[in-house]
């Protein structure tokens, strides 16, 4: 399986898309898929799972990028911030809203990204509840 995943995604040609998919690590740890609807505009998602807690959570969310906020040499490196949405599946159903706030290392002349991201949340079923979570992860872009 990995094998054809890896044939798929290396089939696409360098830097040729506003598609990624990839991996975030963290708790949870899991796939990570980000579609750039403008320059500075992006839908992220995604399907992570607890290893320690034994639940699955999916999350949503829209975001904008300042790119010009830090400059380097090469690549590119902008901060990004949103707001999305998240359902998590265990005992229970549990969902709220997140506000992410990141850095996201965009490659120069790659199709690959790495990002660090830190996210407030708040979730409002069953019950309210305040959280903070972080996640690493690195991208693929088709």
């Amino acid at each position: 399986m990995t094998a054809v995943l890896l044939m798929i995604l290396t089939s696409f040609s360098p830097g040729s898309g506003d598609k990624g998919l990839g991996l975030i690590l963290g708790n949870p740890t899991g796939l990570s898929f980000k579609y750039f609807t403008s320059s500075t505009t992006a839908i992220d998602a995604a399907a992570a799972w607890s290893f320690s807690d034994e639940w699955m959570m999916i999350h949503g969310d829209y975001l904008w990028h300042s790119f010009g906020a830090i400059d380097v040499s090469k690549g590119q490196l902008p901060v990004y911030y949103g707001l999305g949405g998240w359902i998590a599946f265990g005992d229970d159903v549990v969902a709220g809203g997140r506000i992410p706030v990141g850095l996201e290392y965009l490659f120069a002349n790659q199709n690959i990204d790495i990002f660090l991201e830190v996210a407030a949340g708040i979730s409002v079923i069953p019950d309210s509840d305040f959280y903070i979570d972080a996640a690493l992860g690195a991208r693929f872009f088709f």
